[in-house]
């Protein structure tokens, strides 16, 4: 018996990163799975291994929200769970974030993310959950990534919103709060083929050693469990909430 057997979950981002973790965790659970992403290649490769689901998503489309729900239930019969994992990263400071490079963060996170709850919820079975992808700069600041830290602000307030408004229907809506994870959004290496990705992993557990309570970068599959958790009926008394995933960095810094 697994953790999520006979539920159909949908998960964005999931052709690789935290999102492809989530999506094979849950598949292991029980699940049946609809992986949805922009990079078709990568996600019909990873649909395909899973025995899942592979649709095209952009999430900021909202005629494509449509689409990846309507194949869902095509395939399945009925939609249980949406994980809004899809996101993006830029770095600037505010005073030098050009406006168009502002609106394609919130369009990806914030408005990704609003369409989905918009888009899936009303076709959730009752007593579905729905986890958003956060952050822990949704709790905190973060210099040089303003626009990334609004976003995810903004996606804790629709948590707290969404938590509210749906749970009538038993529907439990969460967010998770990673920290740094060894993901291509902060190992770029990973998507180089011509260089180390291991190298630069362990290079960041060199890094976060230093800023890190336990001393090293987050893994995906460590983020993967705790959307398991906040899916699974393990936490059927859970909305509305904040869960950070970032060993201990929240928590503040050390001076001895």
């Amino acid at each position: 018996m697994g953790k999520l057997d006979g539920r159909v979950v949908i998960v964005t981002g999931a052709a690789r990163g935290q999102g492809e973790q989530e999506a094979r965790l849950f598949r292991a659970e029980g699940a049946q799975v609809v992986v949805a992403d922009v990079l078709d290649d990568q996600g019909r490769a990873v649909a395909e291994e899973l025995g899942a689901l592979y649709v095209h998503l952009d999430v900021a489309e909202e005629d494509g929200w449509r689409a990846a729900v309507a194949a869902a239930k095509e395939a399945y019969g009925h939609v249980d769970g949406l994980v809004n994992n899809a996101g993006i990263l830029r770095f600037n400071t505010l005073v030098d974030t050009p406006l168009e490079e502002f609106l394609q963060v919130l369009r990806v996170n914030q408005v990704g993310c609003f369409l989905g709850i918009k888009t899936v919820a009303p076709v959730l079975e009752d007593g579905g959950t729905i986890v958003n992808t956060a952050s822990y700069a949704a709790l905190t600041g973060m210099a040089g990534v303003g626009t990334y830290t609004a976003t995810k602000h903004a996606i804790l307030g629709l948590t707290r919103v969404a938590a509210l408004e749906l749970a009538d229907r038993g529907i439990r809506v969460n967010a998770v709060c990673p920290g740094a994870i060894d993901t291509a959004m902060s190992n770029p290496a990973q998507l180089d083929p011509t260089a180390d990705a291991e190298q630069m992993s362990r290079a960041l557990d060199e890094l976060y050693r230093k800023l890190v309570p336990l001393g090293r970068i987050g893994r995906p599959e460590e983020v993967a469990r705790l959307a398991l958790f906040l899916t699974s009926a393990d936490s059927s008394y859970v909305t509305g909430q904040p869960f950070v995933v970032d060993g201990g960095w929240l928590a503040g810094v050390s001076v001895i």
